[in-house]
């Protein structure tokens, strides 16, 4: 026993070790009056200078700790004593490769509008009205949908970002100059939302073979615009800001959309889960689902497995079961198996920061004045976000996200990781998709 084990156990039995809780314990300090340090014996650590000095080696707190909980494990009123404090190691986790991520993010614009581009190829624009006067002839809409999303992406108010649109013009990525207004108002026609719905899956389908695990919710982004109404009851106006709801299915792995409804902002979570689940199955492969407990009803566990898949969803502390069918085998099988369930569940945190990607970069707020148009630009900022992990995948994953891109996007890719070919190195487990 060394002198740290001594002292140690001195202090457990002369000192008062108050337990507090998430099973944190207040040691005093035998030179210091007044002062306590916090002992956690699960990591273990201690906020003593000596534990900090000494690289996490256990100090007399630690040992100390440790006395009292072996005293109080004896249910026969006798005391044990150990001389023994099993160290465990705190869990790391790896590290991002750094020279990817910023090859990543400092070659994102170019390649962001070269996707975009592609993606927008394929928009069909509507055939002309006829009448007998002229006019104007219509801008393409793959050229409008394109500078929305574009202006979306920058950030900018649409008079500021005129710069950027015919810089994009110069490259060829539109065929004709753009007003600013006419930007915003493809934004505010319904023919617009199918079409960004459309770009949102067709932009996630490169990572079709990385993502088969997905998570739900849903999260709202508020407006430039109030509503404004009187209180009857307590004969006063009142306001509040307007605001818009998206109901997201994502994946765990790449954080990529795959499919997006917004409906009205007060519409409930677990009826969107169905329709969701069915639009991704259309052009993904869904084996599991995780959903918080908005999402757990029998409805949506069947309809999970309807595509071949299971829902992993938190279960009420009301919750019996008696629901039956699959809603009673998925409860059992919480029930039992607790640990290897919310190793399942706990995959939702990545619609957390998939939301917290979206709304960092993106923006948590939309500029448009109206339903619709605030509906339009939330998809278009989805349509971004999709676009971005497809970038970072170019890098991080290698060449095999290469797969399904545009060739200008290949080539390109390409040049920058020879360039990189040191600090970026592709491995042939990285090629794996």
């Amino acid at each position: 026993m060394d002198a740290r084990q001594q002292r140690g156990m001195v202090i457990a039995a002369t000192c008062k070790i108050e337990k507090q809780p998430r099973n944190r314990y207040l040691v005093p300090s035998q030179s210091k009056k007044g002062v306590r340090y916090v002992v956690e014996p699960q990591y273990p650590c201690c906020d003593c200078p000596d534990f900090q000095d000494r690289d996490g080696t256990p100090c007399k707190h630690l040992y100390a700790v440790q006395y009292v909980i072996e005293r109080e494990k004896n249910a026969d009123g006798t005391t044990t004593e150990t001389e023994t404090l099993t160290v465990v190691k705190k869990k790391t986790y790896a590290q991002p490769s750094w020279e990817k991520y910023n090859l990543a993010q400092t070659t994102e614009k170019r390649y962001f509008l070269a996707l975009l581009a592609d993606l927008c190829k394929a928009i069909p624009t509507p055939a002309p009205k006829g009448g007998k006067k002229g006019g104007r002839p219509a801008i393409p809409m793959a050229d409008s949908v394109f500078a929305a999303c574009f202006k979306v992406f920058s950030g900018y108010s649409a008079r500021r970002f005129t710069c950027d649109l015919e810089t994009a013009k110069e490259a060829g990525y539109v065929s004709r100059p753009i007003h600013f207004n006419s930007v915003l108002n493809v934004l505010d026609t319904d023919a617009a939302t199918p079409i960004l719905l459309d770009l949102i899956t067709r932009s996630a389908l490169p990572l079709k073979e990385v993502e088969t695990e997905w998570a739900v919710d849903s999260s709202g982004f508020s407006g430039s615009r109030f509503i404004r109404w009187f209180d009857k009851k307590y004969g006063q106006p009142r306001k509040e800001v307007a605001w818009t709801k998206a109901h997201v299915l994502c994946g765990t792995r790449t954080n990529i959309i795959a499919a997006v409804s917004i409906l009205e902002d007060k519409a409930a979570d677990g009826p969107q889960l169905p329709g969701l689940v069915k639009q991704t199955a259309e052009s993904f492969t869904v084996k599991e689902v995780s959903a918080d407990k908005a999402y757990t009803s029998r409805a949506n566990f069947e309809a999970v497995d309807a595509v071949g898949g299971k829902l992993f969803a938190a279960f009420k502390t009301t919750a019996t079961g008696g629901a039956g069918g699959l809603y009673q085998k998925m409860y059992h099988y919480f029930s039992l198996n607790k640990e290897e369930y919310l190793n399942h569940y706990h995959r939702r945190s990545m619609i957390e920061s998939t939301f917290s990607m979206v709304k960092r970069v993106l923006g948590d707020s939309v500029r448009a004045k109206t339903d619709l148009a605030m509906k339009n630009e939330v998809l278009a900022k989805f349509v971004c976000h999709n676009i971005r992990c497809v970038v970072s995948a170019i890098h991080e994953r290698g060449a095999g996200a290469l797969l399904g891109l545009p060739e200008s996007v290949q080539v390109a890719a390409a040049t920058d990781m020879h360039k990189n070919l040191r600090s970026c190195t592709i491995t042939s487990s990285e090629i794996e998709v």
